[in-house]
């Protein structure tokens, strides 16, 4: 009697599902029933969307093109896909087994079955479907043909709905994968191969907070460990072998995943151990024999419930939402909450490059230095003599049963524990791994090659200011130009300033810009209190100063003597002179020291926003190639007007009118030419610098832009109190409802202006301020009216110009402002919380690619 069809169909929710079924089955209405139409993949819609004919049988290859094209989408996305075609012939269903394994799917196949007669008879209702009974008959043989051979084609799931009845009575159900645990958030706390070393165990356990209880119970040993509230241990696997009590550490495994507090994945050791318990030929290696030879002397119970806890050990398991993935070997992105066989042998043992080390060991191919993934990889079978991080990955084997340590990882504090071996238990074949030995991370010397990928094409940046910043792909081609022919070394270049909008423009005559203009645009967004600053006329520069060669060394990756770097917005080094640079640094330093700031805020590194001055100094060429033949032109053509009117008047002409009209331009030319003066003096030595800091934007574990404005000019005014090359930018705080404070800080503002000063910047007392529209502009420039001469040219401030003028457009600047500062913070807390290179400059690339934006220079 033939076993009746089971109706409740209980499949993956990540899976290529396979309909089998001849024309006229009632696939297509099963699949309507049970899945998404976003889920369901059909043959018919596919040959429609290719020939506008869902019955062209001559377009069939392409239409099955464009079906694969669209599973293969859905299967890259983690998103289960449903085939809703006839899959009659074993040829047929092969593609998509292909399919599901190269996205690392379960296949499921579902044959639909309601007999030949029910097939024929809805055929003959449909005026679709001209053809006779002989076309179901055929495909329904071939699908009972090859029924019993599904399993062996590679479908890990095969359903049968054989009748009209089991087809309607049919329900399908989903449940995740069982690596799939992401409604588990933990806390968790991680742990590295452990090998046998039980005591070790313990004492890591201790460390964490949980309770070890050992007891006899009819001769049995068995443990009790007691978690913390609400933490649940992941073991790593390796688990066994090498060590000296395997099964101590097995007992503690078991007995906290039985009791629901733990997870253990299956390592390369606890299979090879799985095959010799089952009898199956393994090379008795790597320590089996010690597991063998300590599970011979236990008691019944660990030696019966060991097979089963083996045998259901996953090959990864996927925390927390998503956010976090335990593998033994570790895991590329793509096989992540994923099931296939390429995944646990992944997971088991990692990938190889095929090449035999001088140990004769594999050489292992470095997966995590390329990997790209949100999810953070947790991983041993390597052993290493410290835990570093490495692109969101972390090898926590260190090597405890070779005389190193058992570390474990606090997740999500992210935070490592570990004890020392209790003595060398076995010895390695090859020296415990880590990074190169020359003073870098494991994650520097990961980041020793930039990958072009990371930062070309259309790009979206997440950040915390301003959410998600679009770059356009052409803009990131002219970023990445810059940055490979023109900028210093890249570990360098963790931050870039972003630019700066003017104010409104004055309607007072005779100005274009005035302070007013600023002060009324933070009133009317609610702004209390602003910073005036002192507009010093030299070059932005950003200062990553180290306290040593070492720290630059340690924290930057960089190679080499320096001691620190200074660059300009564009990303290029500000000197050219390394002995003036590391002299500077020097002199830097002193001022640093003289006010403690290294022990104040506990860091070797600071990161410092500044203008270096004078102009010339990274301005000199531009000034001689751009500005200066200006001058020299107008003024000898101006000579020579006026020497051509003067000899008009001599002969009579009245030109009185056009004579009052040259004498007012060349008087603007001659002070276009001495615009710049105040601004450019020799540099032969360190003593001819000013350099003017103006924030802190960064120390080690901090970020300053919660601080005040107020806070970072008091520390920049502590910098600038000795006698070194470190000067004060003037400042002061404004009240923006005290109309007196106001005036008078217009008043000192055309002081500075009258001096020779270039202006002054306004800020917001707060580093970053926000109204119920969101970031208001961190800083407007208020430009005096001889600076925005060199800006604009020597004629700007003439009537009919200032006309002109005053019908700028600051909303693509200031647009460009809020992004390019919004990058910039980002970057920052990236590079502050130690993540890889390539996220850093994702934020450092965006700025760059943001000023080929096409926004006025002069604005």
């Amino acid at each position: 009697m033939r076993e009746p069809d089971k109706t409740d169909l209980t499949i993956p929710d990540f899976a290529l599902v396979v309909l089998i079924g001849s024309t006229g089955s009632g696939k297509s209405t099963f699949a309507a029933r049970h899945f998404l139409p976003t889920e369901i993949i059909s043959s018919d819609r596919c040959r429609a969307l290719v020939s506008d004919n869902e019955t062209d049988q001559d377009v069939s290859a392409d239409a099955f093109d464009l079906a694969r094209e669209i599973a293969g989408k859905r299967l890259k996305h983690r998103k289960l896909a449903v085939i809703d075609a006839t899959n009659v012939r074993p040829a047929d269903r092969k593609a998509w087994v292909e399919l599901a394994r190269k996205w690392h799917a379960l296949p499921v196949a579902v044959v639909i079955d309601p007999g030949v007669d029910v097939c024929v008879a809805r055929n003959a209702l449909r005026a679709d479907r001209p053809f006779g009974a002989g076309v179901a008959q055929r495909m329904t043989t071939e699908i009972r043909k090859g029924l019993g051979g599904l399993q062996r084609e590679g479908f890990r799931q095969v359903w049968k709905l054989t009748s009209e009845a089991s087809i309607d009575a049919a329900k399908v159900s989903r449940q995740p994968l069982w690596t799939d645990k992401r409604d588990d958030h933990g806390p968790f706390d991680i742990i590295g191969d452990v090998h046998g070393c039980a005591d070790e165990l313990q004492a890591l356990l201790a460390q964490l907070g949980y309770s070890v209880a050992w007891s006899e119970d009819h001769g049995e040993r068995t443990v009790t460990v007691t978690p913390p509230e609400g933490r649940k241990i992941v073991f790593v696997g390796d688990l066994v072998d090498r060590g000296p009590n395997v099964p101590d550490a097995l007992r503690i495994a078991m007995s906290m995943v039985a009791a629901g507090t733990a997870y253990c994945v299956q390592g390369n050791h606890e299979r090879k151990l799985s095959r010799w318990l089952e009898g199956r030929k393994v090379a008795v290696a790597h320590g089996l024999q010690q597991s063998i030879d300590q599970l011979e002397t236990q008691d019944r119970a660990l030696r019966e419930a060991l097979p089963a806890f083996l045998d259901n050990l996953r090959s990864h398991v996927w925390l927390d939402g998503g956010s976090l993935a335990v593998a033994h070997a570790g895991l590329k992105e793509e096989m992540i909450g994923r099931g296939s066989g390429a995944v646990r042998e992944f997971a088991l043992f990692g990938e190889t490059t095929g090449e035999i080390d001088e140990f004769g060991l594999p050489v292992r191919a470095d997966w995590a230095a390329a990997y790209r993934g949100k999810t953070a990889v947790i991983y041993g079978h390597t052993p290493v003599l410290s835990a570093e991080w490495v692109n969101n990955t972390l090898c926590i084997d260190t090597g405890c049963v070779f005389g190193g340590k058992l570390t474990a990882l606090r997740w999500p504090e992210r935070e490592l524990v570990d004890v020392p071996a209790f003595q060398t238990w076995s010895e390695p074949v090859r020296p415990l791994g880590g990074s190169s030995g020359l003073g870098k991370s494991a994650q520097a010397d990961a980041d020793g090659v930039l990958d072009y990928q990371d930062v070309s094409g259309r790009r979206w940046i997440e950040t915390e200011l301003r959410g998600r910043v679009v770059v356009a792909e052409e803009n990131a081609a002219a970023a990445l130009e810059v940055m490979s022919r023109f900028a210093l070394s890249p570990q360098w270049l963790v931050y870039l300033p972003p630019t700066m909008s003017p104010s409104e423009t004055s309607d007072e005559s005779g100005w274009l810009e005035r302070p007013e203009e600023a002060f009324a645009y933070f009133r009317e967004r609610g702004v209390a209190q602003i910073v005036c600053e002192e507009k010093h006329m030299g070059s932005r520069a950003v200062i990553a100063l180290c306290r040593n060669a070492q720290t630059a060394r340690d924290r930057f990756g960089v190679m080499g003597d320096e001691s620190g770097a200074i660059w300009t917005r564009t990303g290029r080094s500000f000197f050219n002179d390394t002995g003036m640079m590391e002299g500077l640094f020097a002199r830097l330093r002193a001022s640093v020291d003289a006010a403690d700031l290294w022990k104040e805020l506990d860091s070797d590194w600071l990161l410092l926003d500044a203008e270096i001055m004078p102009w010339s100094a990274k301005a000199g060429s531009l000034i001689e190639s751009q500005y200066a033949p200006v001058a020299t032109s107008a003024t000898a053509g101006f000579q020579t007007s006026r020497e051509a009117l003067a000899r008009a008047v001599a002969r009579g002409v009245d030109a009185a009118a056009l004579d009052v009209r040259l004498e007012g331009r060349a008087a603007r030319a001659a002070r276009y030419a001495t615009a710049w003066a105040p601004y450019v003096w020799p540099v032969s030595d360190i003593d001819d610098l000013k350099v003017a800091p103006f924030h802190l934007l960064a120390s080690e574990g901090r970020v300053w832009f919660d601080h005040d404005h107020v806070w970072h000019m008091t520390l920049a005014d502590r910098l600038a109190a000795g006698d070194g090359v470190v000067t004060r930018t003037q400042w002061r705080v404004v009240d923006l409802a005290d109309a007196s404070a106001c005036a008078e800080a217009v008043a000192w503002w055309e002081t500075l202006i009258g001096s020779g000063g270039e202006g002054m910047v306004v800020k917001p007392r707060d580093f970053v301020s926000r109204n119920k529209k969101g970031i208001i502009q961190p800083a407007l420039k208020v430009r005096g009216q001889e600076y925005l001469r060199i800006i604009y040219g020597p004629e700007y401030d003439a009537p009919d110009n200032l006309v002109r003028l005053r019908e700028r457009g600051l909303g693509g600047k200031r647009n460009l402002a809020l992004r390019e500062f919004a990058l910039g913070h980002e970057a920052l807390k990236r590079f502050v919380a130690r993540q890889p290179l390539r996220r850093i400059h994702e934020c450092v690339f965006g700025v760059l690619a943001l000023e080929s934006e096409p926004i006025d220079p002069r604005l």
